[in-house]
């Protein structure tokens, strides 16, 4: 008797067990617990902690809760002017509404990913496609990425997805035509600068121009004010000659200076002889008559 009591003790306890464990939920800080009964969610645990759940009736299935990164395929896009590119980009994204996620989705990543991975071509294509080559290519700082986000818009909250960020690892052009298109683009980018040299230099032939005839508009000016100074000074020095060799007993006086400054000026060169006739004013000065 004793032997079966212990067993079914140990039955007993042992069931206790299972059923105790198979009662409790552990969900973590990076996870969401979906609850189901008989097939269909009952509840959605977003909180980490412990929880409890009805045994062998319920049972509880696990989504991520962290951001998640889906790497597209490459793919070949048209822009708007005809022109092929290579697309390789990958998104980074994560669930938000885990209940939708779980209806709309059946709870699957494979599942989730294979819809995002339609609509965020879809979306590439027709942003590129509304797009010219050059404008893709600079675009690649963020404008693209940008659009790609915005054309697709809200379509995915009926999935219970957020999309974090879009980002191009690769866009370049087919090697069969990247050196012809490099080659365009560059004899473009020279056309251009070219235009900005000629527009530049005619700028600054325009500005040269207009500061040489203000110059010499002012070297004229400043002529013409030496000039009428020069004169004022002349008539000036003229006028106190005058004055001072008005009176008659300075006009002698300045005859013989005169006549001096005068024999000067006639005894240049190594000859420093000057013959005089008896009857020359110079003479006539020096004879005191």
């Amino acid at each position: 008797m004793k032997t079966v009591k212990r067993a079914a003790l140990v039955i007993v306890l042992f069931a206790i067990v299972i059923i105790g464990g198979s009662s409790i939920v552990i969900t973590r800080e990076n996870e969401y617990s979906l609850i189901r009964q008989f097939g269909r969610i009952d509840h959605v645990i977003s909180e980490a902690g412990i929880s409890f759940k009805v045994p062998f009736v319920q049972s509880v299935d696990k989504l991520p809760k962290q951001t998640l990164l889906y790497d597209l395929s490459p793919s070949d896009v048209i822009t708007s002017d005809k022109k092929t590119m290579i697309c390789d980009s990958y998104i980074l994204w994560r669930i938000t509404d885990p209940l939708k996620f779980a209806q709309t989705l059946n709870s699957s990543i494979t599942n989730a990913e294979s819809r995002l991975d339609a609509i965020v071509y879809n979306s590439t294509k027709n942003v590129i496609s509304s797009t010219s080559q050059d404008d893709v290519i600079s675009g690649r700082n963020g404008a693209l990425s940008k659009a790609v986000i915005d054309n697709i818009g809200t379509s995915l909250d009926q999935y219970g997805i957020e999309l974090l960020a879009f980002e191009t690892k690769k866009l370049d052009l087919p090697s069969d035509n990247k050196a012809a298109v490099y080659e365009r683009m560059i004899s473009e980018r020279d056309n251009i600068a070219a235009t900005y040299t000629a527009e530049g230099s005619s700028e600054a032939q325009i500005i040269r121009n207009s500061t040489d005839m203000e110059v010499t508009v002012m070297l004229s000016e400043a002529d013409k004010e030496a000039e009428i100074l020069i004169a004022e000074g002349e008539a000036e020095y003229m006028r106190i000659l005058s004055e001072a060799y008005a009176d008659e007993s300075r006009q002698d006086f300045y005859s013989f200076v005169r006549s001096l400054d005068a024999l000067k000026i006639s005894m240049q060169g190594g000859n420093k002889t000057v013959i005089l006739s008896p009857d020359s004013p110079i003479a006539q000065i020096f004879y005191g008559n």
